[in-house]
């Protein structure tokens, strides 16, 4: 009888888990595309761009696809009008406003993901005094948009944290108590601290919040996904050329070509780990056995590939095995990005353009 007592108490709690809120918000991403380079990582954060790098007309393709949510990512450093970030500034929040009812008034849900250039983060990460700026900062900014519809507006804590795992466990506890005591109903994705990618969420301990979702980025492998990305640096800007998937063979002609041994190297070692479909099937298990066990919904905040330097059938077979294995594992994705060099989307005088392979790899809608 105490084991099936016991068994009985383990189901029921298992199943509890299933049903927080967090479950039922995480739903809702289950197809979304970044909005990058707009309200963070742009030269400049002038009124005419941001009215016209993304519009209204973005937003329609957007839906007009099938995407059911867009993360916008946000620069805080415009909108605090002092140093300590106790007070933000007005104009930079009804331009944000506006954005936001334009794109939950088409039924797409919005995560606003603070994205601060490195500097500003590297302090936050490294620092008491960039830490409680942070925790400022989210304190104004989420009572700013306690009154929007929780269903419709996420908030993400922080892009890829550059910090140790266990240093960002701390500040992330704390970063989730701000918010949730400024804004009670509104769902919060937080993420593993060493730049948020799979492995660092593995070392992640959920927070003592049910209404959280973890997100973990996943760019692998880079040798495919980021060849000739100068920033980067010298090996990745160098190597071009690559294919998907990867085997010894198929590299070989590549390696002959690569005056640096640091670059062969790197490539070879690409070629030997076999990346194909199913490698993804097995890495991305790991992020949904770890979701399991630990009972809470995750969700694929960025992947994507450069696409200057690729061959486009091999980044749509890329983007479409991702996406699927995803899928297969019931993990809402959000792909980076809408129209910078990631990009799904061209314009030619304002008007969107989608890619019609990305579109397919996708599986989204063609627009009419």
């Amino acid at each position: 009888m105490r084991l099936i007592a016991t068994v009985l108490c383990l189901f029921t709690t298992s199943l509890t888990a299933q049903t927080t809120l967090a479950f039922t918000r995480a739903q809702h991403l289950r197809r979304g595309i970044n909005l990058s380079m707009w309200y963070a990582q742009a030269p400049n954060y002038s009124p005419e761009r941001l009215d016209t790098y993304t519009t209204p007309a973005d937003f329609e393709l957007i839906r007009n696809l099938g995407f059911d949510h867009v993360r916008i990512s946000i620069n805080p450093e415009p909108f605090i009008a002092e140093p300590t970030a106790a007070t933000l500034r007005p104009e930079a929040l009804a331009r944000l406003d506006r954005t936001v009812q334009q794109i939950t008034s088409l039924g797409l849900v919005v995560i606003l993901d603070i994205h601060p250039e490195e500097p500003w983060k590297r302090d936050a990460d490294a620092t008491a005094d960039g830490a409680q700026k942070l925790l400022t900062f989210w304190r104004r900014f989420a009572m700013h948009f306690a009154s929007t519809d929780p269903t419709l507006v996420y908030f993400e804590i922080l892009n890829e944290p550059s910090t140790d795992v266990y240093r960002w466990a701390g500040l992330q506890a704390r970063l989730v108590a701000e918010i949730r005591a400024a804004a009670p109903q509104h769902t919060i994705i937080a993420t593993g601290g060493g730049w948020g990618g799979l492995d660092d969420l593995l070392l992640t301990e959920p927070v003592r919040d049910d209404n959280v979702i973890y997100s973990f980025h996943d760019y692998e492998p880079f040798a495919f996904t980021h060849q000739g990305a100068s920033w980067m640096g010298p090996v990745q800007a160098i190597t071009t050329n690559v294919p998907y998937p990867s085997s010894p063979e198929i590299i070989a002609p590549l390696l002959a070509t690569l005056p640096d041994e640091a670059a062969r190297i790197a490539l070879k070692r690409y070629g030997e780990d076999r990346w194909n479909k199913q490698r993804m099937q097995e890495e991305i298990g790991l992020v949904a056995d770890w979701a399991q066990r630990k009972h809470v919904p995750v969700y694929c905040g960025e992947f994507g590939t450069y696409k200057t330097f690729s061959n486009p059938t091999d980044r749509a077979r890329w983007i479409r095995d991702m996406r699927e294995v995803l899928e297969q594992y019931k993990i809402g994705w959000d792909m980076w990005d809408y129209q910078d060099n990631f990009g799904m989307v061209t314009k030619t005088t304002n008007t969107p353009t989608a890619d019609p392979a990305l579109v397919e790899a996708l599986g989204l809608h063609s627009p009419s």
